[in-house]
């Protein structure tokens, strides 16, 4: 694989392999970019920015490269070390930062790496934002300045910044978490979540917390995705333990996935779906999540009265959805939670305290809450995108499915009878994804199954 060059320059981040598309010829040019950005958007000097990494061996290498290159470019620089994209993200609203830099590719493997620009506010840019930025980075020379404009240079690490945050939050009570004694497996994919997580989980209250993969050197135990498939060993170490509880973070910790009792994977659709199902018993408000989550969440909704509104797939604009809609609560179906009373990010941390504390209120186990949720299965199947051309069939598919239920603000998503398909082009891989919700497995993969045969007779 590393003979292949990726490096994928879009609205949702630069990302690619390092060595083979990404080194520190890109890192220097879109880090001086957004540098510039900064300066032309806070007009002045010397913006002040956040850097923060994942567990990547890359990772301090790139944070060297891009941490010198804005200041070169004349920022200021505060350096967040090891932190989580959620870390991150809070960093920059208590810093006042005037933006920040997260260095981390996500849920892809340990040969890639990435930079996931902020805002003043901690969020990921709009596209419109990111776009500019983008058009930055083509010009022929860099924004340095002279030497005695250069920018500074602090480190600062900022968790419990972000854990007080949690613990403050008017509906967590530690106490309570405590009397339940729980057990929790922890696996930290050998990354910063290995760090945050059981930091917060003893803050709150939890008896037990036992780490599997848990150093951070950045060689994943197994494939980053918190994918069934990918969990045998934390859902065997839950049954091995008889832990109340197994969670499972992606390398930048902003995605949770769940195990519960007796070793059963529960599927990242429902780690949204229990937050809301949480916090809807305290307030009322809308909820916003993407195109691709489950109706697990309408019936949810359904059951508490409460507006479900659908975004494109991509955090920002299930931000930015939230924000239109004054929602209490917003996520997407990977995993990820988002809690503006704590910061509009998707967080690993929030949502783990959430579900302790369901569980401690409820005093149910995992299972048996799960066991009140609706159930469906979905399948998730991805189509390189050299085979074909994406824009082209999707469109002769919307036209072939005219008459049906469809959206096209996120490439395509058909609503049927017996469930739903989202086909659209991946932000961040070059993949075609195509999603399928129905009641059970087979019927699942039989629609995946459907429009990828449905695809090849298009093209």
């Amino acid at each position: 694989m590393s003979e292949k060059r990726v490096l994928i320059a879009s609205i949702s981040g630069i990302r690619g392999i390092f060595g083979a598309g990404l080194g520190p010829k890109e890192l220097v040019r879109y880090a001086a970019a957004f540098g510039a950005w900064l300066r032309q958007q806070t007009e002045t000097q010397h913006p002040r920015v956040v850097v923060g990494r994942d567990g990547r061996v890359t990772g301090p290498v790139c944070a060297r490269i891009v941490t010198a290159t804005l200041q070169s470019v004349g920022c200021e620089v505060i350096d967040a070390g090891m932190a989580t994209t959620p870390t991150v993200e809070v960093a920059v609203q208590v810093a006042a930062a005037d933006g920040g830099i997260v260095l981390s590719a996500s849920h892809n493997p340990a040969e890639w790496n990435a930079l996931k620009l902020l805002n003043r506010q901690g969020e990921f840019l709009t596209p419109d934002e990111a776009r500019q930025v983008l058009m930055l980075a083509e010009a022929e020379t860099l924004p340095l300045v002279t030497w005695e404009r250069l920018g500074s240079y602090a480190v600062r690490d900022f968790l419990d910044d972000h854990i007080q945050r949690i613990l403050a939050l008017d509906f967590i009570d530690p106490e309570r978490i405590r009397r339940r004694q729980f057990r929790v497996v922890v696996d930290g994919i050998n990354s910063v979540g290995a760090v945050a997580l059981p930091v917060l989980l003893r803050r709150l209250g939890v008896a037990e917390v036992m780490l599997i993969n848990g150093e951070p050197n950045g060689r994943f135990a197994h494939p980053p995705e918190p994918l069934p498939e990918h969990l045998q060993e934390p859902m065997q170490a839950v049954v091995d333990t008889d832990a109340d509880l197994g969670l499972v973070v992606d390398p930048d910790a902003d995605r949770l996935a769940l195990i519960a009792d007796g070793g059963a994977y529960v599927s990242e659709e429902l780690t949204q779906v229990i937050a809301a199902d949480f916090l809807w018993r305290f307030r009322e408000g809308p909820f916003v999540t993407n195109l691709s989550s489950s109706r697990a969440i309408d019936e949810v909704a359904a059951h508490y009265g409460m507006p479900v509104y659908r975004a494109a797939v991509g955090e920002i604009n299930v931000v930015q959805k939230m924000k239109e809609v004054d929602a209490i609560l917003g996520g997407e179906g990977n995993g990820g939670v988002i809690l503006p009373d704590v910061h509009y990010g998707r967080d690993a941390l929030v949502g783990a305290a959430m579900v302790l504390q369901h569980l401690a209120n409820l005093e149910q186990s995992l299972s048996e809450l799960v066991a009140t949720l609706p159930r469906y299965a979905m399948v998730k199947h991805k189509l390189p995108l050299d085979r074909l051309d994406a824009d082209q069939v999707l469109q002769r598919l919307a036209e072939r499915y005219a008459h049906a239920r469809i959206t096209t603000i996120d490439g395509l998503k058909i609503d049927l009878e017996e469930g739903w398909v989202h086909l659209r082009k991946s932000n961040t891989e070059p993949i075609l994804r195509i999603y399928a919700e129905a009641r059970t497995p087979d019927e699942a993969a039989a629609l995946v199954q459907r429009f990828v045969e449905e695809l090849q007779t298009i093209q």
